[in-house]
């Protein structure tokens, strides 16, 4: 069955209520500081995201599921030239995600002094079931700027992984030029820095 690629189309959020009074964005030294000296502890359930502090959402068991059922697959596949991370953060320019899963390159220093950056990054995944305006939206926005090659949203809601490629500037917004979803019966082929590796079925990863 051929793929059909999906034009990416951005959304905007609804407007939120802005504060009256002056807000202090993060960047991420700022942040790297705040958890150095305790003010946010290890382990909080937040990450930065654009220069703000944003709240990690509790995560389900089919949620949970579809990760080990991911890091499981890609295990199998990249090889010991890559390193497969679950929740890990990647420091980028302004944010400081933590993605369901990364794979980053092995390091001789094994992120002992920091965290991967873009350039460690072959490929990013967020499984979304509550979250997928904000992985279809500014995440989407966060890795695009940061030429995050491919980026996968295993959809739980529709049962499909979306693969967006091509990360690419439109009028001055980051986005990906191309988009293709794979539904239960097909597979995702799987690349790392151009080099394919294997594919994953989609009905291996849905819980």
């Amino acid at each position: 069955m051929s793929i059909a690629e999906i034009p990416v189309v951005q959304t905007t959020p609804p407007p939120a209520d802005i504060p009256e009074l002056p807000i202090w964005r993060l960047s991420v030294e700022q942040y790297h500081a705040m958890i150095e000296y305790g003010i946010l502890q290890e382990g909080e359930p937040v990450e930065l995201l654009a220069g703000w502090l944003a709240l990690k959402m509790t995560k389900s068991p089919p949620h949970e599921s579809a990760i080990r059922r991911l890091r499981r697959c890609l295990e199998e596949r990249v090889g010991a030239e890559w390193i497969v991370d679950v929740q890990s953060p990647i420091e980028l320019a302004e944010s400081e995600p933590e993605p369901d899963l990364t794979v980053v390159r092995a390091s001789d220093d094994d992120y002992a002094e920091r965290h991967p950056t873009a350039g460690d990054v072959g490929l990013v995944i967020e499984v979304a079931q509550t979250t997928l305006g904000t992985d279809r939206g500014l995440k989407l926005r966060i890795y695009a700027a940061a030429l995050i090659v491919e980026y996968w949203i295993v959809n739980l809601i529709d049962e499909q992984v979306e693969v967006y490629r091509e990360p690419s500037l439109t009028e001055g917004r980051a986005t990906y030029a191309k988009r293709q979803d794979y539904n239960a019966g097909q597979s995702v082929p799987l690349s790392l820095a151009g080099q394919p590796v294997g594919e994953i079925a989609v009905n291996d990863v849905l819980p």
